[in-house]
């Protein structure tokens, strides 16, 4: 892995993409089709308490990044296995934030339609994303990295 644009896990596109896209797309047709997840009373509540959480644990995932040295970004060499919270629950806390971020917003604006594109969503972030990063960094830390796979949920 000398060369530099091969030290990456070559995902298919950034995650905040993956996610924004859809829900974007889901939300303008909310505008012609109108489409309620639930009653607005407990929508706005529930979907608020998952985008705080959601901030939260975004916040504490970069700052353990930006402490390892290791880049945030999916096209630059990852340096080192962060194991510290929320990586010590979660091997993708970040993802689990957008996860609960998507799900969050698509209740504050109680439509149903983003909710109806979460399981594509997932599907592309599963097989676009995440098990391209997981075989690169067995790849690149081996033993390490398998061992944490076996300590740590991917999701929780």
């Amino acid at each position: 892995m000398a060369d530099g644009n091969r030290d990456t896990a070559g995902v298919v596109a950034p995650a905040p993409l993956i996610f924004a896209i859809p829900l974007l797309v889901a939300l303008y047709e909310d505008r012609s089709h109108p489409l309620s997840a639930m009653p607005q009373r407990f929508a706005t509540p529930i979907g608020g308490v998952l985008i705080g959480i959601a901030l939260i644990v975004l916040l504490a995932s970069a700052i353990r990044f930006w402490k390892a040295r290791t880049p945030l970004v999916p096209y630059r060499p990852t340096t080192a296995i962060v194991e510290t919270w929320p990586y010590s629950m979660s091997r993708n806390p970040i993802y689990l934030s957008m996860s609960l971020m998507y799900v969050g917003i698509s209740l504050v604006f109680n439509t149903l339609w983003p909710l109806l594109l979460f399981p594509l969503v997932m599907l592309v972030m599963q097989r676009g994303v995440i098990e391209r990063e997981e075989r690169y960094l067995e790849r690149k830390f081996g033993r390490e990295y398998i061992n944490y796979k076996s300590r740590v949920r991917r999701w929780l």
